[in-house]
C-alpha cells in the first residue's frame, strides 16, 4: 500500500515547511486538495490511512488525523469507518496522471490564459524600474515638502468622526455630500465657476475622470482631435474607448483653431480634448483670443470640449487664466480637475465639473467602478478646504517651487548655453526643453541613466520637427537642480560625439 500511486503522488507532491506561522496540517490539506483540482488525484481515489500518511509525511500521527478532518469539513473527502477515506469532487473524465507527468507545474500558476483575450498594444506599461539616484519626472510634487505628521493628525480626526459611519452605511455615487459642497465652493472661490454640487463628481483620479467621460462620450469611429504634442495617458484612454484620433498643430498661443476649420466640416467632431491654462507637455497657454474661437467652434460644429486643468494650482506669476468651462453658457465644455496636488498623492483626488445631465449619467458609471468611494479622505479634504487650510498649503509650496523653477532655468543656461531653446513657464512643475540639434533621446536617456539621472521615455518627444524633454523640477532640490542638470549636460556631450564618430 506504501508504493500506491496515491501514496507516491502525496509523497511527491506535499512539502511541509516548519518554519512559517501556518499549521502543518493546514499546508498538507492545501496541498492535497490543489493535487486534487489539478487531476492528479481524482474523484474515488481511496488516500492511505492516517498512520500511512504519517509516515509519509514524517509528522505525527495526530497530525495526519487533523489533515483528513480539515479535508473532510471542507467537504474534500469522505471518512468511512473501517473502509478508508476517499476523495469527494465532481467527476472527472482524466486518470490520475502518470508518473511524473508535469510534477513541476503542480503548484505554480500559469503564466498563459487557456482561452483567447482581445489584447491591447496602447495599454502597454510605460513604467520603467531605475536604480538611478535622480529622477526626472513629468512634473510631480515633492513628497519631502508634504507635512506628515500634521497628516497623521488630520486623518485620525477625520476617522474619529461619528458621521462616518452613517456616511458608509447610506453611501451613493449620486449623494450630495459635505464634500461636494466644500468642493464646489473651493472651485468657485479659485477658478470663477457658479456651480452647485450637482455639477460636480468626485473621482480617484483625472484618469479616472477621463475614462468615465470617455464611456459617456465616445463610439467606435468617432473623431477625437488633440494637440500634436499631447499627454500620453490621455491619448490612450481615447484609443481604447475605439477613438479615431486626428493632432492639430500648436504654436506659441497654443492650439491652432483655424487649422481644425479649415480641415474639419460641421458634425464630423464628436470632442476636442484641450490643456488650455497649461498645455501638456510643453506648458504653452491657450491665448484668450483662441479660447472663445474654440468655444464658438464648438458650438457651430456640435462638438464638445474636454478641458483638463493640468497644473492649475501651481501658478507663479500674475493670476491664472480663468478655465474655458467658466464661459460654459452653451454646455459646451466638461472641466477635468486634480485636487491636493500639496498634499500626499493618496490624498489627490479627480473631479468632473459639466452640465447636471451628464453628471448624473456619469454617476451612474461611477457607481460601478467605485461605489464606496473614499469616506475618510472626503471627510479631510472637506475640513481642509472649510478651514482655508488647502489653500494655505497651496500657497506655501508656490514660494519653494517658484525658487527650484527659477534655479533650473539658470542652470540650463549655464550648462546648456546655445545647445537648447526653452522658455520660462509662469507656473507649472515642469519645463519643455527643445534641443538645437537632433540627438537620439533614447540613447541621451541611457547615457543620463548611466550616470545616475532617470528620465523616463514618456518625457521624450521626438519625430521630425521635434527633438525634446519634458523636464520636471518639482521633486527635487535647488542642489539637487544643479547635479542633475550637470549630469545631463555630461549625458548629452556624450550622445553628441557619438553622432559625430
Amino acid at each position: 500500500m506504501i508504493d500506491s500511486p496515491v501514496n507516491n503522488r502525496l509523497k511527491t507532491l506535499i512539502t511541509i515547511d516548519r518554519s512559517i506561522v501556518q499549521p502543518v496540517y493546514i499546508q498538507a490539506a492545501q496541498q492535497i486538495i490543489t493535487a486534487v483540482q489539478r487531476g492528479y488525484i481524482i474523484k474515488g481515489s481511496k488516500l492511505p490511512g492516517s498512520r500511512i500518511l504519517a509516515s509519509l509525511l514524517g509528522v505525527h500521527r495526530n497530525t495526519a488525523v487533523a489533515i483528513y478532518e480539515e479535508l473532510a469539513s471542507q467537504g474534500w473527502v469522505d471518512i468511512i469507518p473501517n473502509k478508508g477515506t476517499f476523495v469527494l469532487v465532481p467527476e472527472q473524465t482524466s486518470i490520475i496522471k502518470a508518473a511524473g507527468e508535469h510534477l513541476d507545474r503542480a503548484y505554480t500558476y500559469p503564466k498563459q490564459t487557456g482561452f483567447p483575450f482581445q489584447k491591447s498594444f496602447h495599454l502597454a506599461s510605460t513604467d520603467q524600474v531605475t536604480k538611478a539616484k535622480y529622477v526626472i519626472n513629468d512634473g510631480s510634487p515633492d513628497l519631502r515638502l508634504h507635512p506628515v505628521h500634521q497628516f497623521s493628525r488630520w486623518y485620525s480626526a477625520a476617522m474619529k468622526r461619528k458621521s462616518l459611519q452613517y456616511k458608509w452605511n447610506r453611501r451613493s455615487a449620486s449623494t450630495i455630500t459635505n464634500y461636494k459642497i466644500q468642493l464646489g465652493n473651493y472651485l468657485n472661490a479659485t477658478r470663477g465657476f457658479h456651480i452647485s454640487p450637482n455639477n460636480l463628481m468626485s473621482t480617484r483620479s483625472t484618469e479616472m475622470s477621463l475614462y468615465i467621460v470617455s464611456q459617456l462620450l465616445i463610439r467606435k469611429g468617432d473623431l477625437v482631435l488633440v494637440g500634436r504634442l499631447s499627454n500620453y495617458a490621455s491619448n490612450t484612454i481615447f484609443q481604447e474607448s475605439g477613438a479615431t484620433m486626428k493632432t492639430i498643430p500648436l504654436d506659441k498661443y497654443g492650439l491652432d483653431v483655424d487649422y481644425i476649420k479649415r480641415h474639419f466640416t460641421k458634425g464630423s467632431i464628436r470632442c476636442v480634448y484641450v490643456s488650455a491654462h497649461r498645455h501638456y507637455p510643453t506648458t504653452v497657454t491657450l491665448s484668450a483670443e483662441r479660447q472663445l474661437q474654440l468655444l464658438q467652434l464648438a458650438k457651430d460644429y456640435g462638438f464638445s470640449i474636454i478641458e483638463n486643468d493640468y497644473d492649475y494650482d501651481f501658478q507663479f506669476e500674475g493670476s491664472a487664466m480663468l478655465p474655458m468651462a467658466t464661459a460654459n453658457a452653451d454646455g459646451m465644455v466638461i472641466y477635468l480637475g486634480r485636487l491636493g496636488q500639496s498634499l500626499f498623492p493618496s490624498f489627490q483626488t479627480g473631479f468632473v465639473v459639466a452640465p447636471d445631465d451628464l453628471i448624473s449619467e456619469a454617476n451612474n458609471y461611477l457607481t460601478i467602478l467605485d461605489a464606496q468611494g473614499d469616506v475618510i479622505q472626503e471627510q479631510m479634504l472637506s475640513e481642509l478646504i472649510g478651514e482655508g487650510e488647502m489653500h494655505r498649503l497651496v500657497k506655501k509650496n508656490i514660494v519653494v517651487y517658484k525658487k527650484r523653477r527659477d534655479c533650473l532655468c539658470a542652470y540650463l543656461e549655464v550648462y546648456f548655453n546655445n545647445h537648447i531653446v526653452f522658455s520660462k513657464p509662469s507656473g507649472g512643475l515642469a519645463i519643455w526643453i527643445e534641443f538645437c540639434k537632433t540627438i537620439s533621446l533614447v540613447k541621451l536617456e541611457e547615457e543620463a541613466e548611466r550616470l545616475g539621472v532617470f528620465l523616463p521615455k514618456t518625457n521624450l518627444y521626438q519625430d521630425k520637427k521635434t527633438c525634446a524633454i519634458r523636464f520636471g523640477f518639482g521633486q527635487l532640490r535647488e542642489e539637487e537642480i544643479e547635479t542633475v542638470v550637470l549630469k545631463l549636460r555630461q549625458a548629452y556631450d556624450s550622445v553628441l560625439m557619438e553622432q559625430i564618430h
